[in-house]
């Protein structure tokens, strides 16, 4: 509220001189502004949504020496897709498993370098990846419900022949790296993915190449 002070101003001189008009001064009291700033702060927190913490899956490999072959999982080499960190905030990838590996290549954490190479992957092998876009688009709109959401993109995810990586780092490797590529699965929607054991031969691999030479 606004209040006008009156008591200040001039006095006219004595002996009938001209007398000063009064000089009125203004009081501004912030205190409703106080009672609006905490109604603001409430009205805030009331309509703001909380971000809810999101959990990732990671699958580790499980070693059982009294486990049977037949009971272990198996991949086909023509799905599986090992991707090795190497120490140079570089990534070493190739397709196949044991003599049927393809030639490795040599690629970054970039848009247009893993992400990429996944993209393009997981729409060849999987003929509903891209539906999970729509699905999530769906719940946006509120057209379907969180649960129909997660049913939908874990049935895709869990496609049986689509691919499946295997995220292998050696002892130079960074933790972020390993922290960069776990995000990558995360937005390219990748769900068949373990992190396991480096093999000797991929160590091999590294070092021989001249790309990657310590």
């Amino acid at each position: 509220m606004a209040d006008i002070d009156a008591s200040g101003g001039g006095h006219g001189k004595k002996g009938g001189g001209k007398k000063r008009g009064k000089k009125l001064s203004t009081r501004v009291d912030m205190t409703p502004m106080v009672d609006l700033g905490f109604l603001l702060i409430t009205f805030f927190m009331l309509t703001t949504s909380m971000s809810k913490p999101q959990a990732m899956d990671i699958n580790m490999p499980f070693k059982d020496e009294k486990m049977k072959d037949e009971d272990q999982t198996k991949i086909k080499a023509s799905q599986a897709m090992t991707i090795l960190l190497t120490d140079k905030d570089q990534i070493v990838y190739y397709f196949g498993i044991g003599e049927e590996v393809q030639s490795p290549q040599i690629t970054n954490f970039g848009a247009n370098g893993i992400r990429k190479i996944l993209l393009e992957e997981s729409r060849k092998r999987n003929p509903s990846y891209d539906s999970i876009n729509v699905y999530r688009e769906q719940y946006k709109t509120r057209q379907i419900s969180e649960e129909t959401l997660k049913a939908n993109v874990s049935r895709i995810k869990s496609y049986k022949n689509g691919i499946v990586i295997l995220i292998k780092a050696d002892d130079k490797s960074k933790y972020k790296n390993l922290v960069d590529i776990l995000d990558e699965m995360l937005i390219t929607n990748n769900g068949r993915y373990a992190i396991v054991d480096i093999a000797p031969g991929d160590i091999k691999m590294i070092e021989e190449n001249p790309y990657l030479k310590r």
